[in-house]
């Protein structure tokens, strides 16, 4: 039944016929008078305030339904990039999972129409623990579980869930909006709908630029959680508080602080279980984290200058995780920066030099030139650069690059950035993670707006990535932009064992890249690097040229595969 309270009779809708008259003989059920005189018409229950402050409350729970919604979804899109990698599929499994599952729930929403409040708030009760707790639980399977199957269907089943509580939301908001007062449905809908599309909006605004710089993602969850919690609380046990009996509202009521309890232990807790999971995930002392806006900084070790460390034992190296991969091995870094710095600063001038990417290892090996009169690092994430500044033993391994007076550091992200107006340099280090971002840095157009900032004579150094994978792939690239290129290796080729981080050396290669064909060698006033020779890295541009497939591959495109 609809309610509709006492007075003049709510008008039908432009396109409603009028009802036919009732054949039924038998006489029409008493109405009930409610709480301040309004009427309970066969036997709905009228809300605790008048028809349009109680309208515009129940569209504002929708409206922070809608919010707390996105959130959700927008930190499982992120969690599943981050633990599983790969997040054009994470993305496209998660919204896709999603929908389906929010469509299943609002049909399964049907029976939980005769009780629609009360059902309203368990159903905001068991979305604010998944949803809340989504974030945290995730983490901790991966940090533990050690398998990617086993995260991955942790992450679906969480979606399911969490869709179809999400799914049962409208239905069951929609039944309240006409408990409060009978309208012609397409005007109810319109209305729902709009503070459900509002509330989603502001919601995915608040998760990127709120939330998880300031939060995280666990917390950010936490408190989205809670949220989530008093809304269906207020709809329920105040707005509607003459549906539940005395007994179901009580419990009701006990619920509402059971789940505020859970998710502030959650809180509580967060910091501890975070470590604990940081320690199982990436093992020995963690010296920094947190979660910025762009990545999970992760920064592990003592380096070798750590004064608490023992004399007679070897410290563990530093190393630097980026959302869960290994970005820097303090104990053989230098093997891969070296090889792709050194070689670009020997083929020409390099008096004006452009960094993408600011860990500053690659800077470092920049700033060894002396024919170097400027560098501009452009970093997208300001904590990294912050890093290299606060943490000792990192700042050592950088070799303190970030104080030297030839240095300016642009927060912006690279790609965007090569496409404002601005100078030109001799030599640009693409110092970037080609599989991140979608593969946007090892794409045509990355390479066409680098090639744009090369002096007429300038170099661009990138990484290739493996010799059987992306590497002809990324050549194909730069020479769609009419750059040539010769591939090379660093370090120990062929790979040999690292000196600390129990992995072998990388088989990466790299390109150099010029309007014209380039020379491998080294600059004769740097002070010699540990791991390369010119010899060795003409021998393996020879290997590496031989198996150079002909034709190439086709490049890497944003819109391409």
């Amino acid at each position: 039944m609809i309610n509709h309270p006492v007075g003049r009779p709510a008008q039908p809708g432009p396109d409603a016929t009028a009802p036919p008259p009732a054949a039924d003989p038998r006489p029409a059920a008493p109405r009930a008078a409610g709480p301040g005189g309004a009427v309970r018409v066969g036997g709905a229950v009228p809300p605790a305030l008048p028809a349009r402050p109680a309208r515009i409350l129940v569209l504002l729970a929708a409206f922070v339904c809608a919010a707390c919604g996105l959130v959700y979804e927008l930190e499982l899109v992120a969690l599943g990039g981050y633990l599983l990698g790969d997040s054009v599929t994470q993305t496209s499994v998660v919204l896709s999972v999603m929908v389906f599952a929010m469509g299943v729930g609002s049909l399964l929403a049907k029976g939980l129409t005769r009780r629609p409040a009360t059902s309203f708030a368990l159903v905001e009760y068991a979305l604010s623990l998944v949803g809340g707790l989504s974030a945290l639980a995730l983490y901790c399977g991966w940090s533990w579980l050690h398998r990617p199957q086993a995260t991955a269907v942790l992450l679906i089943a969480t979606t399911v869930l969490i869709g179809l509580l999400i799914g049962a939301e409208i239905p069951l908001l929609m039944t309240l909006i006409q408990r409060i007062r009978r309208e012609h449905a397409g005007r109810a809908v319109a209305d729902l709908f709009a503070a459900d599309y509002v509330g989603a909006l502001i919601g995915g605004l608040a998760f990127p630029f709120v939330l998880l710089p300031a939060l995280g993602q666990a917390a950010g969850a936490l408190v989205t959680g809670a949220v989530n919690a008093v809304a269906g609380a207020v709809v329920v046990l105040w707005l509607f508080r003459s549906e539940p009996t005395p007994r179901t509202r009580l419990l009701l009521w006990t619920g509402c602080g059971l789940v505020l309890a859970v998710l502030a232990l959650a809180a509580a807790c967060t910091g501890a279980i975070e470590r604990a999971a940081r320690h199982a995930l990436y093992g020995g002392p963690i010296r920094f984290a947190a979660q910025s806006r762009y990545q999970e900084i992760v920064l592990t070790g003592d380096g070798p200058d750590a004064s608490r460390v023992p004399a007679q034992r070897t410290p563990p190296p530093l190393e630097l995780f980026l959302d869960g991969r290994l970005a820097v091995c303090g104990a053989d870094e230098y093997r891969e920066h070296e090889a792709l710095v050194r070689p670009a600063l020997a083929a020409g001038p390099s008096g004006r030099v452009l960094v993408l990417g600011g860990d500053g290892l690659a800077l470092r090996e920049v700033l060894r030139h002396p024919s170097v009169r400027s560098v501009l690092v452009v970093e997208r994430d300001p904590a990294l650069p912050a890093l290299a500044r606060r943490d000792a033993a990192y700042a050592a391994l950088t070799e303190h690059a970030w104080d030297d007076s030839r240095v300016r550091l642009v927060t912006a992200e690279p790609m965007g950035w090569l496409r404002g107006s601005g100078g030109q340099f001799d030599v640009i280090v693409s110092d970037l993670d080609g599989e991140a971002s979608g593969g946007r840095y090892r794409s045509a157009e990355f390479y066409g707006l680098a090639a744009r900032r090369l002096a007429p004579e300038g170099r661009l150094a990138v990484r290739g990535g493996a010799p059987q994978g992306d590497l002809w792939t990324a050549a194909a690239g730069l020479a769609a932009v009419g750059l040539d290129t010769v591939p090379y290796q660093g370090g120990t080729p062929g790979g040999g064992p690292a000196e600390g981080c129990g992995r072998p050396t990388p088989a990466e290669a790299f390109l150099l890249a010029a309007r014209r064909p380039p020379t491998l060698g080294l600059a004769a006033d740097a002070p010699a690097p540990r791991s390369l020779t010119v010899p060795a890295l003409r021998a393996t541009a020879v290997r590496l040229s031989a198996a150079r497939p002909d034709p190439l591959p086709g490049p890497h495109t944003l819109l391409g595969p």
